[in-house]
């Protein structure tokens, strides 16, 4: 609880930081907004043109697409500083990290709040709740709490695979390559169902890279549409768990592979 308690303080020190000058807030908050929109704009040209995507109707692939933009801004929220990780062990100034009375890893993850992640956050839920009444969702108890558990499962998932691979820049020194793919692998294919896919490629994208419990899963799991998954459905409603497995396995590279940086003093 101590350490929740810490990266709130330091990620609102982060956000107003952030939002210190209001024009940047405005613009990089639109820019988030645009560039989803433009995002589902090219998916809903290719529906006018097709009808459909194997099955799948505009409602759906927006209702899907509204779960990843929503759960990819969560994680925007908490990661906007990782992308400097590399730089600072390579310089040597991750050594402020370890000074302060605080673990390194929250200080790193709340020291910047990337603006753009808000406009994702008004983008997202907007689109899904637009989907929502083009879709047949039995909206009860268990489905609300599922939603719940499936967006913070998704944020946790890109979180934990964000961290894993940064985690190797206290070795390797060079990671932002990697990670740039990562986060174009989930841009690419998250938005989309996977079923349009060949087997191969499905399977990669579920045991592989785990793109699939991030919004596919989820959604497919609230649509009622389960029965096109080529393996057991029980990996469809247990997705949010991946969320927990992948930030778990993380946190422990991380703090393995920490034990490898050297200071500048050193």
């Amino acid at each position: 609880m101590r350490s929740l308690g810490i990266a709130a303080s330091l990620w609102m020190a982060g956000l107003r930081s952030g939002m210190e000058y209001r024009a940047d807030f405005v613009l990089e908050t639109l820019f988030g907004l645009i560039r989803e929109a433009t995002g589902f704009a090219l998916i809903w040209v290719i529906l006018a043109r097709f009808e459909n995507l194997a099955g799948w109707t505009l409602g759906e692939v927006a209702f899907l697409y509204g779960l990843r933009v929503t759960t990819h801004g969560l994680v925007g929220l908490a990661t906007g500083n990782i992308w400097r990780l590399e730089y600072s062990v390579r310089e040597g100034e991750f050594d402020r990290y370890l000074v302060r009375p605080a673990p390194p890893l929250l200080q790193l993850l709340t020291e910047r709040v990337p603006l753009s992640a808000f406009g994702e956050l008004l983008g997202g839920p907007a689109l899904f709740l637009a989907a929502n009444s083009l879709v047949d969702v039995a909206w009860t108890p268990w489905a609300m709490l599922y939603l719940l558990l499936a967006l913070v499962g998704g944020a946790l998932l890109e979180l934990g695979i964000r961290v894993l691979i940064v985690s190797f820049a206290f070795r390797a020194l060079r990671v932002n390559g990697l990670m740039a793919i990562m986060d174009d692998i989930f841009s690419d294919f998250g938005t989309y169902p996977l079923s349009i896919f060949g087997p191969t490629l499905q399977f990669l994208l579920t045991f592989g890279i785990p793109v699939a419990f991030m919004a596919y899963f989820p959604a497919v799991v609230l649509l009622g549409r389960t029965s096109e998954l080529r393996i057991p459905s029980v990996f469809a409603y247990g997705a949010p768990l991946a969320g927990v497995f992948w930030i778990a396995l993380a946190l422990h590279v991380f703090h393995r592979e920490l034990r490898h940086y050297k200071s500048a003093g050193h």
